[in-house]
């Protein structure tokens, strides 16, 4: 079955792929293209350097996150459960894109810290506005960090969904 997705996107996820898996030093260009099943020219076609990558991988990173904000408004769950229901990895391109910029943000790329907290704003702004309450929502924000973090070092997903719903009946006392 050929893949449907543009030789650029094929080589962005090749390139948080590599990321993710083996770190920055493992993703080279000749290793994206690899990734990619694209020749190293086709590679230097769409992107001049890592440093090009980087960038392109952020900017989808942020289109990326600005559709699950939008979603996240509308979603029928609401909100606050929306945000910690999807506080899973899921393993959606969403998720590997989110660990690969964290990986190039650990790496002191001011570009990749800064994409990080818009989707973090972003997030939280949507749940601030529902709940009235910013010091709630950011609780909600941390929990939901939280919960990634310990699915990511694995809390399996059946188990950070079992959470998920505790921490929503404890809300619902609030």
């Amino acid at each position: 079955m050929p893949d449907d997705r543009s030789t650029r996107d094929r080589l962005l996820d090749a390139f948080e792929t590599l990321l993710v898996t083996s770190g920055s030093r493992a993703a080279t260009l000749d290793a994206v293209a690899a990734g990619a099943e694209v020749s190293k020219g086709g590679l230097l076609y769409h992107f001049h350097s890592k440093d090009d990558l980087v960038a392109a991988m952020l900017d989808r990173l942020r289109e990326q996150g600005e559709a699950d904000v939008a979603i996240m408004r509308t979603h029928d769950l609401g909100p606050v459960e929306y945000y910690l229901v999807t506080s899973v990895d899921s393993g959606s391109d969403l998720d590997r894109a989110l660990v690969a910029a964290a990986r190039i943000a650990q790496e002191n790329d001011s570009r990749a810290a800064a994409a990080l907290a818009d989707l973090r704003e972003g997030w939280f702004g949507v749940m601030a506005e529902h709940l009235g309450d910013e010091a709630l929502a950011r609780t909600i924000q941390l929990i939901g960090d939280g919960l990634y973090f310990d699915n990511t070092t694995g809390l399996s997903e059946g188990d950070a969904l079992s959470h998920v719903r505790d921490v929503l009946r404890r809300l619902d006392v609030l």
